[in-house]
């Protein structure tokens, strides 16, 4: 359910190496090509354009990309150019950092990815920030927050067939107890004060766990609606599930809003930012 549109015929990887480098010399900045190809290759291939990158060049191409564009449309490219482990790393340090009660961005990398990808994700952290994920969520939140958020980094999920009817038992049980213990009766209360920002993070985390498409079509929403865009949301939303599934976040926006998020995307948006985020929408 990706919208990532690769070409069936790929350049050479050299040939796409020699034509990045293009855009990055020269009077101006080739934008448009940046975006003609980066936008249209799979983690496999811009993994494999970082390396011959850096090996024909002696230049990393992340530093090549940050030296010749700023801003939103960097952030964009910089976060899909990244593998997608080491971007869930990033963003996750980012909000560990400056973490602050309704930041989503850790419940999404804890909830709305598969327990290997995860696995991989904590590797990638501590390949690149030398602590572990575990330990920097520990550090910078604290209370319930800190409760929730490190078994989630942690945790290592069972995600085959089976199902331990009893231990499901056994757990409702316990988490009934526990709303209770909050004073919230049912499920329903769950929805009861909307400012209540331990609540919103338990919704989170159910809405990621059991309806992901869902969940992301509300942050591309809430990113869209408004007198100003959330540009930091949107951006994340596309290039985290670009390759994953929103095909289906589209889908549920379009029957949500009426109207087709590409066009959401684009009344919002501009410029190269604009061109970047509608490639990766599916765009050819």
């Amino acid at each position: 359910m990706a919208t990532l549109k690769v070409p069936s015929n790929v350049p050479a990887l050299a040939d796409d190496c020699d034509n990045l480098r293009k855009a990055f010399q020269g009077w101006g900045t080739n934008e448009a090509l940046i975006i003609s190809i980066l936008g249209h290759r799979d983690a496999a291939q811009r993994r494999a354009i970082r390396k011959h990158y850096a090996d024909t060049y002696g230049e990393e191409l992340l530093r090549s990309i940050t030296d010749e564009i700023s801003g939103d449309f960097e952030r964009a490219v910089i976060l899909w150019t990244l593998d997608p482990a080491e971007r869930d790393a990033v963003l996750a340090n980012e909000t560990a950092k400056k973490w602050h009660p309704g930041n989503p961005v850790l419940v999404e990398i804890a909830c709305a990815r598969g327990s290997k990808q995860l696995f991989a994700v904590r590797q990638a952290y501590h390949d690149r920030f030398k602590r572990s994920l575990e330990e920097d969520v520990a550090a910078h939140i604290t209370g319930d927050f800190r409760k929730l958020l490190v078994p989630l980094v942690s945790s290592h999920r069972y995600e085959g067939p089976e199902v331990n009817t009893r231990l499901a038992h056994s757990e409702a049980k316990l988490l009934h107890e526990k709303i209770e213990h909050k004073a919230y009766g049912d499920d329903e209360d769950l929805k009861a004060d909307p400012k209540d920002e331990f609540l919103k993070t338990l919704r989170a985390v159910i809405r990621c766990f059991t309806c992901p498409d869902r969940y992301f079509e509300k942050v591309a929403r809430l990113a869209i609606a408004g007198n100003g865009t959330d540009e930091n949301s949107l951006t994340r939303v596309i290039t985290t599930r670009a390759e994953v599934d929103l095909k289906l976040i589209k889908e549920a926006y379009q029957k949500r809003n009426s109207v087709p998020l590409e066009k959401a995307v684009a009344g919002d948006t501009s410029g190269d930012y604009e061109s970047m985020l509608l490639a990766l929408l599916g765009k050819e």
